[in-house]
């Protein structure tokens, strides 16, 4: 069927403001499938532009969804309180179905798009998600929706952002030899199939992802906008404000005490938390042991380092693994090779820094230096390895980060090591290596322990419930009995997705004060977050990729997919890496993707049934 455009862009009708004022609707910019001399202003894409922002913005009625290749949008008319515009458009036939519906009366009308009937504002809201594909049509829109929200200061720039679009979304209809054509039909009568309540009534159009606004006939749903988290705590009203009462640091215990980054959320869960560990402080029943268990990459341990920060603690942790025993908690005991000076006073100071900190090992001499983490040489590899080794290296990776540091570390403990020769040596003798569970406890600081549900030894933790106690105490190696400072708080971190992990032992989780159950964080503050932490600026964007996110995660778990990882840190990987490649949908390959499982036919589902229906491929321009 051929498109008759005069009944989709219909230029003869009076342009809404604020380009009502206009004397001309020519503007001299074009689309790059335009032209390249001018383009012409369309009341029905400015009404259909505003109502999507307005939907995002939750300053106006209406919605726009994606039920797979077709997308539904609720475009509310000015005609009366109850009169809404419904629109099914399948991009794939290019098929329209339209109706008039009064959610007062229940009755529905024909919808005809033509020159005396509708607009086609409804309609082209409805073409959005399809149209925002390409990405000219996407950076105007956004740099359209921002001039929008200053109330059209630079009138101009906001003029000829929207001219752009309009020209876009007219050649892309039009020509169907465009590489980004939009398939429409449309014939000359502009009638269009109608939507009917039976079909409405089976959930035959009911939108699996919402993009924008509320749906509230087509199929009830909450209000989807990019915004700030709804309950959002200040940082300034949360750090060290739940303190057992004063202490005393010294610089090392103080360099433990997490500083939280500005763009870090605090969830509920983790104020809940403080509250009650503070609130109990001084009961003959503290509480001082905590659970926090949930799916990957939902916030555990920037949860636990939360904690500690809002007690104003030190932080230490432990990470679990299939082979950990008794003793990788309460310590063991080393032969010393020589326990003379070193003949230099500054080393030698050093040693007794690093005896107080547990020992001579990687982590412990790396933190002595202030070497950067893993995750600062994961996050930004160009950055680290300038710092470390004053070059720029744009292609720097995290590898060679890691090779300096080891370097510097293994440099750092062969100057530690040498022994002064003029020193007499007193024989062998022996040291005992306190680890960072026996000095939390020991000291009254925030011990997490991470993923316990991997100990392959049922009886591991079992064997910790003494000091799991508020008044435990436990036999070291070296037959030193300490008991548990008051103060001390244990965080258990636990995912439930991952394979490996196994159910929790019933006398430990009976230790534990509060459970708390931790599941992705809402769309609104993973957008947030994820938008502060990458830099990203494009906001519709990024909630896309949240919804993917999300239903990936669902996807997995409904159809048992547990041999890989999905959530805030795979959201965080994918926007860097789109940023890099300026492809949102071949960067999710290896990324969330990727990452989501290593079963090829598993990876082909959730590509075809969660990725694609939000973010399809870019399309190609064919080549001769």
């Amino acid at each position: 069927m051929a498109t008759y455009m005069n009944n989709i862009f219909n230029f003869g009708r009076d342009l809404p403001a604020p380009f009502n004022t206009l004397s001309n609707k020519k503007v001299n910019v074009s689309s790059k499938y335009g032209d390249k001399t001018t383009s012409t202003l369309c009341a029905t894409m400015i009404k259909a532009i505003h109502a999507v922002i307005n939907c995002m913005q939750a300053t106006g009625e209406g919605a726009v969804g994606i039920i797979d290749q077709r997308t539904v949008a609720e475009y509310k008319s000015s005609v009366g309180p109850d009169v809404y515009h419904l629109v099914v458009y399948d991009s794939d036939k290019g098929s329209i179905m339209a109706s008039v519906y009064d959610k007062g009366t229940e009755v529905f009308e024909n919808y005809t798009l033509n020159s005396s009937g509708r607009d086609g504002a409804a309609v082209m809201m409805a073409l959005f998600p399809v149209l925002m594909s390409d990405d000219e049509f996407e950076e105007n829109f956004n740099t359209y929706r921002d001039h929008y929200a200053k109330g059209f200061a630079d009138f101009d720039g906001a003029r000829d952002a929207m001219a752009i679009l309009c020209d876009n979304a007219y050649r892309r209809i039009k020509d169907e030899t465009c590489a980004a054509h939009v398939k429409v039909n449309v014939d000359k009568s502009g009638n269009l199939l109608r939507v009917s309540q039976a079909q409405m009534d089976s959930g035959l159009f009911a939108p699996k992802t919402v993009i924008a606004g509320e749906f509230v006939i087509m199929a009830q749903t909450g209000r989807v906008t990019v915004s700030k988290a709804t309950t959002l705590v200040e940082h300034e009203d949360f750090v060290g404000k739940y303190e057992f009462g004063k202490r005393s640091f010294n610089a090392v215990e103080q360099s433990l005490i997490p500083t939280l980054p500005a763009w870090y959320i605090i969830p509920d869960e983790v104020v809940d938390i403080c509250k009650h560990a503070q609130l109990t402080t001084g009961k003959p029943m503290q509480m001082r042991n905590f659970l926090l268990r949930g799916p990957a990459g939902t916030g555990k341990t920037m949860g636990a380092k939360a904690i500690a920060a809002g007690l104003n603690l030190p932080y230490m942790k432990y990470t679990c693994s299939a082979g950990t025993e008794i003793f990788d908690f309460v310590g063991m005991i080393f032969p010393d090779s020589d326990a003379s000076s070193t003949g230099d006073a500054q080393l030698d100071a050093e040693n007794a820094l690093l005896k107080s900190m547990g020992g001579v090992n990687y982590a412990n001499v790396s933190k002595l230096m202030n070497l950067p983490e893993l995750d600062d040489m994961d996050y930004d590899p160009a950055g680290v390895y300038k710092v470390l080794t004053g070059v720029e290296k744009p292609d720097a990776s995290s590898q060679d980060c890691m090779a300096i540091v080891l370097d510097k570390v293994t440099e750092k403990v062969r100057a530690l090591s040498k022994r002064d020769e003029n020193a007499k040596s007193s024989g062998q003798t022996y040291t005992y290596v306190e680890t960072d569970f026996i000095k939390a406890l020991k000291n009254g600081y925030v011990i997490e322990i991470q993923e316990p549900s991997t100990i392959v030894q049922p009886g591991v933790l079992v064997g910790l419930n003494s000091l799991l106690e508020q008044t435990g105490s436990i036999t070291l190696p070296t037959g030193e009995i300490i008991e548990r400072h008051p103060d001390a708080v244990v965080v258990v971190t636990t995912n439930v997705s991952y394979e490996g992990c196994r159910g929790m032992n019933q006398s430990v989780i009976d230790r534990m004060s509060l459970v708390r159950d931790v599941e992705m964080p809402s769309p609104e503050v993973m957008v947030q977050r994820a938008m502060s932490v990458t830099g990203a600026t494009d906001e519709f964007q990024v909630l896309q990729m949240v919804q993917v996110v999300n239903d990936l995660a669902e996807y997995c778990r409904k159809n048992s997919i547990t041999d890989g990882s999905y959530g805030m840190r795979g959201l965080i990987d994918w926007i860097i890496s789109a940023e890099i490649t300026g492809d949102v949908y071949n960067s999710a390959m290896y990324t969330i993707i990727s990452k989501a499982t290593a079963d090829e036919l598993d990876r082909e589902a959730l590509i075809s049934a969660v990725l694609e229906p939000i973010i399809p491929p870019k399309r190609r321009k064919a080549t001769a």
